[in-house]
């Protein structure tokens, strides 16, 4: 898996959520895969569920949803419509392998562990809404896998937690900051958590980015982030659960390539010129002679200035020379060399 292979290189991991924007197609998913690979993903993810083990078919005031993009839809209709069918898994992660993407899946129930297990799914992904579900974490991190763990409306409290649950059972943990609004506000992301929940909990943290457009996945990165989530679809005008504030794929590439340039803008605390950057020195001033002089003839503000370019000596020398004589005869336009100089 890249995962830990790009993250010790320094790089930034990015995920693609297919989520629900196969919209019940398993080709549409698997064109998603195909873009995601195009883009510039390292990894496809889906979500391991069915409508039955994640809530109850009920129809009480309880299972509705109140506020944001899905105002008043009942949540086991909802999870009906939005879940990735199980029997399409094995066959998106054959098209993953395929095409060089990692595949991860965020499992809801230990039923889905198991058979995320039983098709060699390398990492788990835990939802930020099910971060308080301990015994699913636990369950999740004695396969001894990675688990990647969104913050969402989790307390610090929480997090912790849920971070000593997974490396007490001897698994690699990871933390992505995440705000639970879709779409989010750029003002509702607090990226500045990012260094601290490194800081704080000691694992690599990324993004979780349900925010619209791509600038936060750079902010995100230049706070430290060493993981991208974002959702992708083929378009936004196939309507899904999840197109709202998905990526289109030139969007999700786009987002890559920003993340990466600003990445290499930063680069790391070096002073040493980089050999591309040694040639401009000649653009820099230094010493010439501006008129003939004759051996023997003291050099003067008429006869030397400092100019550009830099193929004589460094203008620190220019109030020491004034006054010297000439050790040979130089001509205009001649850079001055420190052997044109009598001692």
């Amino acid at each position: 898996m890249k995962l830990q292979e790009k993250i010790a290189a320094g790089g930034v991991y990015f995920i693609a959520e297919m989520s629900a924007n196969h919209g019940g197609s398993l080709d549409r998913a698997l064109q998603i895969v195909r873009a995601a690979a195009d883009a510039g993903a390292d990894c496809l993810k889906v979500q391991t569920y069915t409508a039955d083990t994640i809530t109850l078919d009920c129809h009480n005031e309880y299972f509705r949803n109140e506020g944001g993009m899905w105002d008043g839809t009942n949540l086991h209709d909802l999870y009906e419509e939005a879940y990735t069918p199980w029997e399409w898994q094995p066959v998106i992660k054959a098209e993953c392998e395929r095409l060089g993407l990692d595949f991860l899946s965020s499992p809801f129930d230990e039923t889905a562990v198991d058979f995320l297990e039983s098709i060699g799914c390398e990492a788990y992904k835990i939802a930020s809404f099910e971060l308080n579900h301990i015994p699913l974490i636990d369950y999740a991190a004695r396969t001894g896998k990675p688990v990647i763990m969104s913050t969402g409306i989790a307390s610090l409290e929480d997090i912790r937690l849920a971070v000593d649950t997974v490396q007490n059972a001897g698994a690699p943990a990871y933390l992505l900051k995440c705000s639970s609004i879709y779409p989010a506000d750029y003002s509702q992301l607090n990226y500045a958590c990012i260094p601290d929940l490194k800081q704080r909990f000691g694992v690599p943290v990324g993004a979780s980015d349900h925010s619209l457009g791509t600038l936060a996945a750079v902010v995100a990165a230049m706070q430290g982030a060493c993981i991208i989530e974002k959702h992708l679809c083929l378009s936004r005008s196939i309507p899904t659960a999840d197109c709202k504030f998905s990526l289109e794929p030139q969007e999700f590439g786009r987002m890559v390539r920003d993340v990466n340039d600003a990445l290499a803008a930063v680069g790391k605390a070096d002073y040493r010129l980089p050999e591309a950057e040694k040639r401009q020195l000649l653009g820099r001033r230094s010493i010439f002679v501006a008129a003939d002089i004759r051996k023997g003839e003291p050099f003067t503000k008429e006869n030397i200035r400092v100019v550009r370019p830099g193929h004589g000596l460094a203008p620190v020398y220019y109030p020491q020379v004034l006054g010297k004589t000439a050790a040979r005869d130089l001509t205009f336009g001649q850079p001055l060399r420190k052997e044109d100089i009598c001692e």
